[in-house]
């Protein structure tokens, strides 16, 4: 009778899929980038984009250039006529990411690398101090070997003797 094996089916499979701690990190991170995106979105609209204001209009949206000429707007600020070059919008997004790349990687890479380095020194410090203590156990045994050795062979007032003190003979 030859045993057929069964192939899990789609939803075993899935549920494995799902168990999987990866899978599990990966959602929580989605979450939290979602949620962080919004905090580092009002930064820049409240804090970056007022500074850039500073020097022109508030709204960094507004920056563009005209590809074609003669770009038009109408009265809400929409182009009408022309090929505009939103360079604005490109900018908010790029110091958006910088942003977020700056604080993800100072928050969180940063004392996360610096956490796993002292980790591993210590782990290496432990393994350092236990290969020490096995070398020094290694080598005090091995002069405790040398002298019975030696002991054992040393000639005595009649000579090596090859038995032990308690009359037993000793090794050949």
């Amino acid at each position: 009778m030859v045993s057929e094996k069964k192939e899990p089916g789609i939803w075993e499979g899935f549920k494995a899929f799902l168990m999987r701690g990866n899978v599990v990190d990966l959602a929580v991170a989605v979450v939290i980038g979602a949620a962080f995106t919004n905090i580092v979105n009002s930064v820049v609209k409240g804090v970056i984009n007022p500074l850039v204001g500073a020097f022109g209009t508030k709204n960094l949206d507004h920056y563009s250039s005209c590809l074609k000429a003669p770009c038009k707007r109408d009265a809400a600020g929409e182009i009408t006529d022309g090929i505009p070059i939103m360079w604005g919008s490109v900018l908010s997004a790029v110091l958006s990411f910088v942003i977020t790349a700056a604080v993800v990687y100072f928050l969180m890479v940063l004392p996360m690398a610096k956490y796993l380095a002292r980790v591993a020194a210590k782990r290496a410090e432990k393994e350092g101090t236990k290969e020490v203590m096995e070398v020094t156990e290694l080598e005090v045994l091995k002069e405790i070997r040398d002298a019975l050795v030696a002991q054992r062979t040393a000639p005595g007032p009649e000579g090596p003797s090859d038995e032990r003190p308690d009359g037993r003979p000793g090794l050949p």
